[in-house]
């Protein structure tokens, strides 16, 4: 015999606008675009633009749908579909409703042919400047360099376009192609790269100055790590040559960045851009970060022509159903939207000020072990929430771009019970492992011993776990005759 029973359970579900925040939160800004196009697409009660005529800062409630049911007549939207089954947007998440089948859109990614033809659209030149210019930009390979002679251009223009040219002429054109971003575009060699980047740094530096004299004249001794001749010959201080150093090691040695799946250079956009003003550090986010979204007036007075219609149709029903879930859809995302730049800046915030230090000066030594509880705690937020910001996030700093993950490490104890962070420990590794005897490597138990002198309490399977994250072979594998 059946027998019935009544038991209490206690149940957490996401309701649909907590699903929305969370799939917006954690896509990077290159696919938020997509995203809100599609939202536009979708659903007539969205538009782009700034809110002229609606108040949309109380998060809490309506006031568009407020102001139509309080005008005239008093419509109450309620009443037209109260007996009806018509699944209103707020009890979607609650029935048949599955928004894990809708599908997400993909990534737009302009390559980084499109961004430099967009930049070279801009210049004001001759027609056969212009041709010139597309077979340059042609010419660019993945890695953003241009190999190919400059003479084999000009007769690359003679016999495939019929323009006649020199060298000159192409190379007056190349000069204003390597004035584009990303920095060191189109140069012939990794010694005219640096210099490009270095070219566009402050000239009143003199670190800049110095890595610039070193790239022109000392470029072989720099490329094989003669620093000591370098240093006689310029007569400067080791921690001056440490310092140029450092300017020279943050340039990007390939300006095309990495191939895509589809053989396509992609142009990274950052989320975040923080900025030096006198020793004040600014964030702000990326401006596609911030649309401008509103709801459309148009559609939302709809509502005012149906309360002077008949309230007994049932198609009439339908349509304010409909009506009443895109308004709903629309203010729901434009809140959802603000919610993410809301959060994304509160937790960029707290990883600037955890690491402060580090973005103050670029010195990797000065990053702080942290980990996602550490951020989540001082935002007062859950560690899912930091992570999904983490995850696919980048910021521009002045150093150059980095992924939010790179500021994320574990903590390396020290003989005076100071934690530091095990990228500390990579790159000390990373050196001694550059200046070991190319004849006798250093083994992972020296190496450890080595550490364990200089105070980092580390033990040689952690050693090991590094040299392999470091992608560095065993001693016996980096042994040279």
């Amino acid at each position: 015999m059946q027998k019935l029973s009544l038991a209490q359970s206690l149940q957490q579900k996401l309701s649909p606008q907590q699903i929305q925040f969370i799939k917006l939160l954690q896509i990077p800004t290159a696919e938020l675009d997509a995203r809100i196009e599609e939202e536009l697409e979708i659903n007539p009660a969205l538009e782009e633009g700034m809110d002229e005529e609606f108040d949309q800062k109380d998060d809490d409630s309506f006031d568009e749908v407020d102001d139509y049911k309080d005008s005239d007549n008093d419509l109450d939207i309620d009443s037209y579909i109260q007996d009806e089954d018509y699944a209103g947007y707020k009890m979607q998440g609650d029935g048949n409703y599955n928004d894990e089948d809708r599908e997400m859109p993909l990534a737009t990614s302009s390559s980084l042919t499109d961004s430099l033809l967009q930049q070279f659209g801009y210049l004001n030149l001759t027609e056969t400047q212009d041709t010139i210019g597309m077979q340059l930009i042609g010419s660019i390979e993945a890695d953003g360099y241009i190999r190919r002679p400059l003479q084999a251009i000009v007769n690359d223009l003679a016999f495939g376009q019929n323009v006649l040219t020199d060298t000159d002429e192409v190379e007056e054109v190349l000069t204003k192609i390597q004035s584009f971003d990303p920095p060191g575009i189109a140069a012939r060699s990794l010694q005219e790269c640096l210099l490009l980047q270095l070219h566009r740094k402050d000239p009143s530096d003199p670190y800049n100055l110095l890595a610039i004299r070193i790239i022109e004249d000392f470029f072989d001794e720099f490329s094989k790590k003669h620093y000591d001749k370098i240093q006689r010959r310029l007569n400067i201080s080791d921690d001056s040559l440490k310092k140029v150093i450092d300017v020279i090691i943050k340039l990007n040695p390939k300006p095309g960045s990495v191939e895509s799946e589809d053989g396509t250079a992609q142009y990274l956009l950052p989320d975040f851009i923080l900025t030096n003003n006198n020793g004040k550090l600014e964030l702000s986010l990326n401006g596609k970060n911030a649309p401008e979204l509103r709801i459309s007036r148009s559609f939302a007075d709809m509502l005012d022509t149906y309360d002077k219609s008949s309230k007994q149709n049932k198609a009439l029903k339908e349509t304010v159903s409909f009506v009443k879930q895109k308004l709903d859809a629309a203010k729901w995302f434009i809140d959802a939207i603000k919610q993410r730049q809301q959060t994304l800046l509160k937790t960029m915030n707290a990883i600037v000020q955890f690491q402060y230090d580090f973005f103050l000066t670029g010195d990797e030594s000065k990053l702080r072990p942290m980990i996602l509880k550490d951020i989540a705690m001082l935002i007062d937020m859950d560690v899912s929430t930091v992570s999904r910001v983490a995850s696919s996030k980048s910021v521009q700093t002045e150093f150059g771009l980095y992924p939010l993950k790179y500021f994320f490490s574990e903590g390396i104890s020290t003989d005076t019970g100071e934690d530091v962070s095990s990228r500390e420990v990579k790159n000390i590794l990373r050196d001694l492992i550059d200046a070991e005897p190319k004849l006798n490597p250093l083994s992972d138990d020296k190496l450890e011993k080595i550490l364990n002198d200089r105070g980092y309490n580390i033990a040689r399977r952690t050693v090991a776990k590094y040299r392999e994250q470091l992608n560095i072979p065993v001693a016996r594998l980096r042994k040279q005759l």
